[in-house]
């Protein structure tokens, strides 16, 4: 089964460089963009879409799905792992950068237009 748009959990970003990320945001389609699972248990219509219909504009076709053997969806699970390790890390140090600002500025902002204030 394709990835169903019309479900209220399909998401998608597209990027400056033209770029469309697909995706399910409970995270339910290791397929995706191309696919979600059969009878997904959490498929839901979107409800605001009900009886519309989009127009060119709204989101470019899906590519065609790559050639693609066994383990593709290990494969994938495993890339999205090294990114959600990363994340704590990140995060944290971007609260030390924080953190080390506010000591800088005595907890007040600077503004750019109020330089020499």
């Amino acid at each position: 089964m394709p990835m169903r748009e019309e479900c209220k959990h399909f998401q998608s970003r597209t990027y400056s460089t033209g770029e469309v990320a697909r995706f399910c945001e409970l995270d339910l389609a290791p397929e995706a963009p191309w696919r979600c699972p059969e009878n997904c248990p959490s498929y839901e219509p979107r409800l605001a879409d009900a009886g519309w219909v989009h127009g060119t504009l709204v989101e470019p076709a899906i590519e065609e799905e790559p050639e693609s053997g066994a383990g593709v969806a290990e494969l994938l699970d495993q890339a999205e792992e090294i990114v959600n390790a990363a994340a704590p890390e990140a995060l944290a140090e971007a609260e030390r950068n924080r953190a080390r600002e506010e000591r800088s500025t005595g907890g007040r902002r600077r503004w750019p237009w109020r330089r020499g204030r």
